[in-house]
């Protein structure tokens, strides 16, 4: 084979790293140019300011144990703006879906994965943007980290890990759509109503007794006391970093993470 075809072949059959870097870059560029990024630096922001300023006071005459209320919706706030960036993300593919690009993307010299591959890197951006927004908006009103370098970091990585878990359950979901103005809407409805009936706001007790064993075991909660574990609090009542409490979380993420997997490589081998 000479130097001329062995050039034409490569440009020809592009890499799918390269692949995989021009639909991400297609994806990210346009959201920082145009601002739309910008929606993950404010939901967060709002989120804190919405429920922290109406019910500080309430909450600390109520009691959570907690030495602020900050310290005590802090994980909560992390988790809605993952499920900020998990909507944009089922929008995004909806939008990909409904538009044919997914199928123009089928007919090209392409791995299948490479599309859902491209969105999830833009949605993990966004999904970054959004965490570090709810860092600084928590930070604002009181909430600090407790403990040592390693459980911040298990705290930053076990919100990203969620978010991740959310956006590539929401990125099926929105594949799956006939329309993304349907799909926005209707993803809004379980992280409020999870997050409403769960301890992110207020401790399972503050609940009426025929709901709290829910409340208590629902993934949100158990989200929220990982969270609450890793950040820590001056007195001591966030729980420790044990297997009892980290383990529930993590099965929640990686369970959302393999079904997710398996549904999206049955959509692209339904499609092929």
């Amino acid at each position: 084979m000479t130097a001329a075809v062995w050039l034409t072949n490569i440009r020809a059959t592009p890499s799918t790293v390269q692949q995989w870097w021009v639909l991400s870059v297609r994806l990210i560029v346009p959201a920082i140019k145009s601002g739309d990024i910008l929606n993950m630096v404010f939901a967060p922001i709002v989120f804190t300011a919405s429920f922290y300023i109406p019910l500080n006071r309430i909450m600390t005459f109520a009691g959570t144990g907690f030495s602020s209320y900050a310290q005590f919706m802090a994980p909560i706030v992390m988790l809605q703006a993952a499920s900020f960036a998990a909507i944009s993300a089922a929008f995004r593919a909806a939008t990909d879906a409904v538009s044919g690009l997914d199928k123009r993307f089928d007919a090209m010299p392409m791995n299948p994965l490479v599309p859902t591959a491209a969105r999830m890197s833009g949605n993990i951006f966004r999904l970054l943007v959004a965490l570090t927004a709810a860092l600084i908006a928590t930070h604002a009103i009181g909430f600090r980290f407790r403990l040592d370098a390693l459980h911040t970091l298990g705290f930053i990585a076990l919100a990203l890990l969620i978010g991740i878990a959310f956006c590539l359950g929401a990125d099926v979901i929105g594949s799956m759509s006939k329309s993304p103005e349907a799909t926005t809407q209707l993803l809004v409805l379980p992280p409020l109503i999870l997050g409403m009936l769960s301890t992110g706001l207020a401790p399972a007790g503050q609940f009426p007794q025929w709901v709290q064993g829910f409340v208590r075991n629902q993934p949100v909660s158990q989200f929220a006391y990982g969270l609450r574990a890793l950040a820590g609090d001056t007195r001591g009542n966030a729980g420790a970093v044990t297997w009892s409490v980290m383990t529930p979380p993590l099965l929640w993420i990686v369970a959302i993470i393999a079904v997710s997997i398996l549904l999206t490589i049955r959509i692209n081998r339904r499609k092929g």
